[in-house]
């Protein structure tokens, strides 16, 4: 019963057009940009593509990703080792993304789950990604 359920949650988690991504592409767009999403040809499938600026920017999940220090980064109870395999493997496979779309000439940004909370904070933050000084 206990595995049913947790696959059912695990199932649930889509892999693009998370509540996150489209917070940020919402903000990116009421701020004036235009952007591409999910580009196919770029390694990684980076979550949004802004080709005027030359950047890319990869929405991450903070628990799926891990992010370092965040209350919403926890680590499951159950199957320590599976999942300490998965964050690794996902760790790994973001840094060889994000190194092969700097060697193509990308500007490559992470935006964290828990950075998108704020409207205010995560548009300072964007213009300041776009219009580096």
């Amino acid at each position: 019963m206990k595995n049913d359920l947790r696959r059912k949650i695990m199932q649930a988690n889509k892999p693009a057009n998370t509540r996150p991504e489209i917070r940020v592409r919402k903000a990116l767009h009421a701020l004036g940009y235009r952007f591409r999403i999910h580009r196919k040809d770029l390694p990684g499938k980076p979550d949004i593509v802004l080709p005027k600026h030359n950047l890319v920017l990869f929405v991450h999940g903070c628990f799926w990703h891990q992010h370092p220090g965040c209350y919403l980064a926890s680590k499951p109870k159950t199957r320590q080792e599976f999942w300490k395999a998965k964050f690794e493997a996902n760790r790994l496979r973001d840094k060889g993304n994000q190194l092969a779309l700097k060697e193509m000439g990308w500007r490559v940004e992470v935006i964290w789950e828990c950075q998108t909370m704020d409207n205010g904070k995560l548009s300072e933050r964007l213009q300041a990604l776009i219009n580096p000084q």
